[in-house]
């Protein structure tokens, strides 16, 4: 059924039918969503249709079920290229050039990179920012609560589908995007970070796929941005390149001046946030009561018992750790003790609830 819905999409294609041939690569990857050729097809449809961060979303999923497929570089070379994203364009380019030495698409496209790099000046992050800035790799999240002590503006953002909402706050050196979607699988959530664009794919089977794919207000870097799926939301930080305030989180032709973010001194008082409010907020006081609630609630379900295991492990002791792994795993998801005096002795045996039976798996 993909095959032939898939035949359907090029043949839609060839008939300058760009946004019939999308839909039916969409129903083609629903059935079939492990195959890279329907989503380095459709990243095509959709440059023709002009839809560039579409066509990097569907690039950069190509690239993670099949790393070795030049056309998809090629894809998100040319996307990143409309967009004005040079840099990651440019190393996309050159992986692709590497899988294709004979492609001189490569080449013409690497050269048309290297002419609009040349034109901009490197931007470089402002020492007074980069010294504050958590040392981390790509994917990892670490509490980038450390460094300077300054006020946080927590701003909504309109979604683009009703279907989760949106929020940000941000500090001199990074902003922190939450999308509200709860009891979401982190394989089922893909985020894609380039100079000045945010790509962020939400896909669950049997609905339809959420797309937040903003232009970013200014610039980041992408190799320090990481992002974490949580029980009930994703977090995502996006390191700036400059020290600069973002009045919004998406670029606006019409706001044109920014304005530099004063980095306090370590230890230095926390002045409040300028308002035209009466009243002050204090943002370090909301930001707890936020976590507060996270912690306090109520979940039903397999996130509750999810939740409880989670923090029994997070509060044990190094015994009550290798317990609770070696049980869980020798008993095959059946037995989960904390007792490693009667664990570490022993190999755990499954133990099936009524009613049921233990049965070993033939691969």
């Amino acid at each position: 059924m993909a095959n032939s819905l898939a035949e359907k999409a090029k043949a839609a294609f060839v008939d300058d039918s760009f946004k019939l041939s999308v839909d039916l690569f969409s129903q083609a990857i629903d059935l079939s969503p492990n195959d890279a050729n329907l989503f380095v097809d459709r990243a095509q449809a959709h440059l023709k249709l002009n839809n560039f961060t579409e066509a990097v979303a569907d690039a950069s999923k190509t690239i993670e079920i099949d790393p070795s497929m030049a056309k998809a570089y090629l894809r998100k070379g040319t996307a990143c290229i409309k967009l004005g994203e040079y840099l990651t364009a440019k190393q996309a380019l050159e992986i692709g050039a590497s899988l294709a030495q004979n492609d001189s698409r490569f080449t013409k496209l690497l050269k048309e990179c290297d002419q609009h790099l040349a034109d901009f000046p490197t931007i470089a992050t402002p020492a007074s920012v980069a010294s504050k800035l958590p040392d981390t790799n790509a994917g990892t999240l670490e509490e980038a609560k450390k460094g300077c002590g300054t006020s946080q503006q927590i701003s909504t953002i309109t979604s683009v589908k009703p279907k989760y909402s949106h929020k940000y706050y941000q500090k001199p050196e990074e902003v922190v995007v939450t999308i509200y979607a709860k009891g979401i699988p982190a394989n089922n959530v893909v985020v894609d970070f380039g100079e000045q664009i945010l790509s962020v794919r939400i896909d669950v089977h049997g609905e339809d796929a959420y797309y937040f794919q903003p232009r970013l207000f200014g610039k980041i870097i992408p190799e320090k941005c990481r992002y974490e799926v949580l029980s009930t939301n994703v977090e995502i930080r996006l390191v700036k390149a400059e020290g600069i305030n973002w009045p919004s989180l998406e670029y606006s032709k019409e706001i044109a001046v920014t304005q530099k973010v004063n980095v306090l001194s370590v230890g230095s008082e926390r002045p409040a946030y300028p308002s035209s409010m009466p009243r002050k907020k204090d943002w370090d006081k909301l930001e707890a009561q936020v976590k507060k609630e996270e912690k306090e609630e109520k979940l039903d379900g397999d996130a509750a018992v999810n939740k409880m295991f989670r923090d029994i492990y997070q509060n044990a002791d190094e015994d009550m750790r290798r317990a609770m792994s070696k049980s869980f795993v020798e008993s095959n998801g059946t037995v989960l003790s904390t007792d490693w005096k009667d664990v570490g002795s022993k190999k755990m045996e499954g133990s099936a609830p009524d009613g049921m039976e233990m049965k070993k798996w033939e691969y």
